[in-house]
């Protein structure tokens, strides 16, 4: 009896895995199909006003960097204001207070805005910030963006020619992407989703979101849709859900790009994943039965539900991984769909080779980084559904910023130490390993399988003791 309960479990979890590979590949025919189209800039007789909210939270390297490229934005300088939304308890604010004379010289309006308390963290700041502007159009940029001269003069056309369109989003580059295989296999990672997600889904007229930074919203949008929400660690998928759910489009542009870094620390890199996970959740729990009310056809019904469940797999994922060798010694295995599980699992390759391919001339030496990903991705396992759990609880949660350096990070004193996941990975690589040696006598074909998440999970636990090391060296 409890065999075949274990059974039943594991069979779920492997249907709803398969589901959702299906909706992965059903986005990819949907790229394959409208790959080549491309939007011209519709021409601009009058450049509307346009605010630039600039949200910023201890960035004392990247600081200066983002106001540079802000001042180099290519737009009338009479229609261009600049909000600096500095919640910062460094010398982040002496840095910008130093840089606003030289910036209002140069006719730049630029306004610098501190709040004595980080209520509601980014999404707070950004609604106090909204208050204040009168201008139609708001782009929101995070501090590790560095957006290029024209940004403006390729977004803001759309939202002209188009007022029933509330949101253009850009695609993220990587500066930093070659800097170790973090940020190879992350940079990877980005590229599917921007390049093949958000064009699939945009061009078939699905749902799509907002992706913190890189965007110009319509102010009406944003106040139409209730405002920013601090309710959930991610603002930007919620606001994005509730502006579309009250009939707003979006519009995505992957011709137009806004380098930023990503993290090259794997304590940042998980501490980044689980808000994303959890706040994901958060969103999945309040929206989901306003998405399935609403008056949408049953196609993007479907395909919102799978994007707002994109960190459900992981918690699925971790638990067959536990069942596998119960199953295995019980006898109860051969039956639970190892074919169909291997042939999903080859969708999210395909999506990051159409990806590479289509952006990179050396597409193939890029695709390298493709193992880093899997382990890395698959290592991430236990990171977020802790974090996945966590959303399911109505808790308040902390928004923990991700931290940028611009530099060397070790030496940096925002540097992350190793969180309390690294013993569950450990304990995780070991149960692993018994299990892979259980497949050798029991199942063969899922010996492959079963090490992956091995080396996976020794994976992100090394790197987890490796970054302590660093950190823990002396300095000159």
């Amino acid at each position: 009896m409890a065999l075949s309960i274990l059974s039943l479990v594991y069979l779920l979890c492997a249907l709803l895995l398969i589901l959702q590979a299906l909706g992965t590949a059903v986005l990819l025919l949907a790229y394959w199909r409208t790959r080549h189209q491309s939007l011209t800039p519709p021409p601009v007789t009058a450049w509307p006003r346009v605010a630039v909210q600039l949200p910023v939270y201890n960035e004392r390297y990247v600081i200066e960097r983002l106001l540079a490229a802000v001042a180099a934005l290519d737009y009338p300088r009479q229609s261009l204001k600049v909000q600096v939304l500095d919640d910062s308890s460094d010398e982040t604010s002496a840095i910008v207070c130093r840089m606003l004379p030289t910036l209002r010289a140069q006719g730049l309006d630029i306004q610098h805005l501190q709040r004595a308390q980080r209520t509601g963290y980014k999404a707070g700041a950004l609604a106090e910030g909204l208050a204040q502007l009168d201008c139609e159009l708001v782009a929101v940029l995070d501090a590790d963006f560095v957006p290029p001269p024209d940004f403006l003069r390729r977004t803001v056309p759309h939202l002209v020619a188009d007022g029933r369109i509330g949101m253009v989003q850009t695609r993220w580059g990587h500066l930093n992407w070659p800097d170790n295989a973090l940020t190879r296999g992350q940079a990877l990672a980005l590229d599917g989703h921007f390049i093949v997600e958000q064009t699939a889904r945009n061009r078939a007229g699905w749902f799509i979101n907002f992706s913190g930074s890189g965007g110009v919203w319509r102010r009406s949008c944003i106040l139409e849709a209730g405002g920013w929400s601090a309710l959930t660690l991610t603002e930007d998928l919620d606001l994005s859900y509730r502006a579309q759910l009250a009939g707003w489009r979006f519009l995505y542009l992957p011709d137009v790009v806004v380098p930023a870094e990503v993290p090259p620390q794997m304590a940042a890199w998980k501490q980044q994943q689980a808000r994303w996970a959890r706040g994901s959740t958060r969103t999945l729990i309040g929206l989901l039965l306003p998405l399935w009310r609403a008056p949408l056809p049953p196609a993007q019904r479907i395909m919102a539900t799978l994007h707002l469940c994109q960190y459900l797999p992981h918690p699925l994922m971790l638990l067959m991984l536990l069942l596998t060798p119960l199953l295995l010694l019980g006898g109860g295995f051969e039956a639970l769909l190892p074919g169909p599980l291997g042939l999903a699992a080859l969708v999210p390759a395909l999506l990051y080779l159409l990806s590479q391919y289509a952006l990179y001339p050396d597409w193939r030496r890029r695709l390298r980084a493709f193992p880093l990903l899997l382990l890395l991705g698959t290592g991430m396992t236990f990171n977020a559904t802790l974090a996945v759990l966590a959303g399911l609880g109505s808790g308040a949660a902390e928004f923990r910023r991700t931290p940028k350096f611009a530099q060397s990070w070790a030496v940096s004193r925002y540097a992350l130490r190793i969180d309390r996941t690294l013993a569950g990975e450990l304990l995780l690589a070991a149960y692993a390993l018994a299990a892979t040696l259980i497949a050798l006598a029991h199942y063969p074909a899922l010996v492959p399988w079963l090490a992956l998440y091995c080396l996976a999970f020794a994976l992100v636990a090394g790197l987890s003791l490796r970054d302590q090391w660093l950190l823990a060296r002396p300095r000159p």
